[in-house]
């Protein structure tokens, strides 16, 4: 097995485990870090597909802009 490969199903399998702690987690600021774990290993199978631009895209917009202000409004 190649390193792209083994790079995709590490990133894919915390990318999982993420997305199950943000729908199990009991505090909304520990689900909202994992949302952004799982959006930055997201970001990472992106460019592992070599989409660069979908990549940045994801954390600028995703990560930069909708999390912290979810997390605004959570610390309201």
């Amino acid at each position: 097995m190649d390193t792209t490969a083994a790079l995709f199903y590490l990133f894919s399998a915390v990318l999982l485990l993420a997305s199950l702690r943000v729908i199990t987690a009991r505090s909304t600021v520990h689900a909202a870090l994992f949302l952004v774990l799982a959006f930055f290993n997201a970001a990472c199978v992106w460019m592992l597909l070599k989409a660069e631009f979908l990549a940045i895209t994801l954390v600028l917009v995703y990560v930069g802009a909708v999390m912290v202000l979810f997390l605004f409004v959570v610390m309201m």
